[in-house]
């Protein structure tokens, strides 16, 4: 059994992993923290794992995580990278969900995210966590950089079509929705139900830190120079995430090419779903799985592809990733303990 442990267990991407995880054949869940929260018995705080998960919340001084096999950090940025190299170095591997380790360059790091990094020498050593691109770098792994949500939907939808050379990778727009659960379990007032409810609108449309994250992702599979207009929108709903991608044909393909190119490209990946040429996916056919579905369109038969991108932002966008991740690193199936279907309606 992998021995699990999660330092911040309380918001909603630890309580996915405690889903996720206490349902796992090859499991063990070990210790999870909480400084707040420290002696209070998970279930009395999340009910839906009464019967699952009999351990408390305990202060991270209190746990030691160098028993764990693996530990998980579902926490704010700057968390993991100040517990990570005493864990690496005690043979833990480490799965950070937060941003500490998703950037290779440092004062990009430190430009976004406004906190000096206190470990910049494991920056290269991090795997970027995103299985369909990235799987045998994961396989051997011991510090893994959780891709974020959004970067994960623009990702895979533009990466066939940069990889077969098809698009202008100059003229990326990426157009994204998503519920609020994306923006953490604390109480702000544009996350307030009366505030969120009956709304809909954009956020950091001058720049949104996910957008260097994608950017320095997708420049991998092209010669051409990357740029990327991302706008991020918030919608009045828990879970979800919508990706509009749009891209400019710069070769003859035809529609039917376009898909034949995104079925290869995924055939092997268990949970990403090329729906037929002209679908439309919807959000609720992911909720509570990892599923991640995807449908190509052609305005016009003219030269600008859209690809529609769907997933659930808490499991595919976070800890479900996580979970597929830890299953490559410990030589397990990909999909074992994340083949829950989609909650309808």
């Amino acid at each position: 059994m992998i021995k699990v442990g999660i330092v911040g267990g309380t918001g909603y991407t630890g309580v996915e992993l405690l889903r996720l995880l206490a349902v796992h054949p090859d499991v063990q869940l070990t210790a999870i923290t909480s400084r707040k929260e420290d002696g209070l018995p998970v279930a009395d705080m999340f009910p839906s794992l009464r019967g699952r998960v009999a351990l408390a919340f305990s202060a991270p001084e209190k746990a030691d995580l160098s028993q764990c096999d693996v530990v998980f950090f579902a926490t704010p940025h700057g968390v993991a990278m100040a517990q990570a190299p005493a864990l690496l170095a005690a043979g833990v591997k480490v799965v950070d969900l937060a941003a500490d380790f998703r950037l290779k360059d440092q004062a990009s790091f430190e430009q976004w995210y406004k906190i000096p990094h206190t470990c910049p020498e494991l920056l290269e050593q991090a795997v970027y966590g995103l299985a369909e691109l990235n799987r045998e770098a994961i396989q051997g792994a011991s510090l893994i950089a959780n891709p974020g949500c959004y970067p994960t939907t623009m990702q895979l939808g533009y990466y066939p079509l940069l990889k077969a050379g098809l698009i202008d990778a100059g003229a990326l727009i990426a157009d994204c929705k998503s519920g609020v659960s994306g923006a953490g379990r604390k109480a702000e007032i544009g996350t307030l139900f009366s505030e969120s409810s009956d709304n809909f609108k954009a956020y950091s449309v001058a720049g949104h830190r996910h957008t260097p994250e994608t950017a320095a992702q997708l420049q991998r599979f092209t010669e051409q120079k990357v740029d990327l207009v991302f706008t991020p929108h918030l919608v009045p709903m828990i879970r979800g995430m919508h990706s509009t991608l749009y891209a400019r044909l710069t070769k003859e393909v035809s529609n039917e090419e376009l898909q034949s190119l995104f079925e290869a490209q995924y055939k092997d990946a268990p949970f990403v779903d090329v729906m037929p040429f002209g679908s439309h996916p919807e959000t609720r056919s992911t909720r509570g799985s990892n599923m991640l579905r995807m449908a190509l369109h052609r305005p016009g038969n003219g030269n600008t592809v859209i690809v529609l991108v769907v997933q659930d932002n808490l499991v595919k966008g976070a800890a479900g990733q996580a979970v597929q991740c830890m299953n490559l690193m410990f030589g397990l199936e990909e999909t074992t303990g994340l083949t829950q279907i989609a909650l309808m309606p």
